[in-house]
């Protein structure tokens, strides 16, 4: 691998960890995260008693230190047979004076039909795009399931239009996904635009991490990817500005692998999941879960990935 970029963990990890609350006392992680009035918000994924997914909400002014909702700010719908297993792993960006979180609706296939070959071994797990907005974290609008069509999640909305359209990134396995729409609800033309390598890090499966950051040279976008063994890392590839079908950069190395304790051990071992991004004082912050049980966060330079991510141009 030729990169040697990384990424810089904060001395405050885990910045969010389970409560006593029974909504969240088993794990909180893969937080989604926007600034919006003035404030760091974070939507993060919590699970407890029940075994239920649901979203809960924390503010900060600093974007370390947040102060939590003492109830859920999101559930599954009661009347939403795809959100039966809660709503997951939300990401958030500020679009036309409203905060548009995608998640994914969590639910499993229809029981097997009589005589039907089914293979009882395997959970058959039904995952949807879903989408909700709002104006004070408090009071959503949901649009409901918006990609029905295919079993996808990490969906991430682009923060302005490209082309006179809506975008979107989203995740089929193994794939990143491009689609676009009108109106946010009805979406089309979805196309493969990024794939797991043949070797490497990211070879099992990839998938978009925070929404997409436009930058002078094209979309940055962060991302997730798993190896043959199951370990999740993180780093950085370069969309076309004007066409992010295209992709025009990619790290080979990754930014920052599982390597403390609490992204080794947890509901699921090994696992550095972003999500959530911010840029302050010339650094981008990530947030990202670790080990699927807490909320962690990073920094790195914004003009050292950007000029790494260029390098790769260069060279191509």
């Amino acid at each position: 691998m030729s990169d040697t970029l990384k990424m810089q963990r904060s001395a405050q990890n885990p910045i969010l960890a389970p409560t006593e609350r029974w909504w969240e006392n088993a794990f909180v992680f893969n937080p989604a995260v926007v600034e919006f009035n003035g404030a760091v918000h974070m939507l993060y994924r919590a699970h407890g008693d029940d075994h239920i997914s649901r979203l809960g909400h924390a503010v900060s002014a600093d974007g370390i230190h947040f102060e939590r909702d003492p109830y859920p700010c999101l559930e599954g719908a009661v009347d939403e047979p795809l959100e039966r297993l809660g709503v997951e792993d939300a990401r958030a960006v500020a679009l036309n004076g409203w905060v548009y979180a995608t998640f994914t609706a969590a639910s499993v296939e229809p029981v097997c039909p009589p005589h039907a070959r089914c293979d009882l071994d395997a959970t058959p797990w039904r995952v949807r795009v879903a989408m909700a907005r709002t104006q004070d974290f408090r009071t959503w609008e949901r649009l409901g399931v918006v990609i029905p069509e295919y079993n996808s999640k990490n969906a991430v909305l682009f923060p302005r239009k490209i082309g006179g359209r809506y975008a979107m990134l989203h995740r089929v396995a193994p794939d990143v996904w491009i689609a676009f729409s009108d109106d946010l609800q009805t979406w089309d033309s979805h196309a493969v635009v990024m794939s797991p390598r043949s070797e490497g890090w990211d070879t099992k499966r990839i998938g978009a991490g925070p929404p997409p950051i436009e930058t002078d040279a094209g979309w940055l976008l962060f991302y997730h990817g798993i190896d043959a063994g199951n370990t999740y890392r993180a780093s950085a590839a370069l969309l076309d500005k004007e066409n992010p079908h295209k992709v025009l950069a990619r790290l080979d190395d990754w930014l920052i692998q599982p390597e403390q304790e609490f992204e080794h051990h947890g509901w699921v071992g090994n696992v550095v999941f972003p999500t959530g991004c911010i840029e302050r004082d010339g650094q981008f912050r990530l947030y990202y879960g670790g080990a699927d049980k807490v909320i962690c966060t990073c920094t790195i330079p914004k003009a050292d990935v950007e000029a790494a991510l260029i390098g790769r141009i260069a060279k191509s």
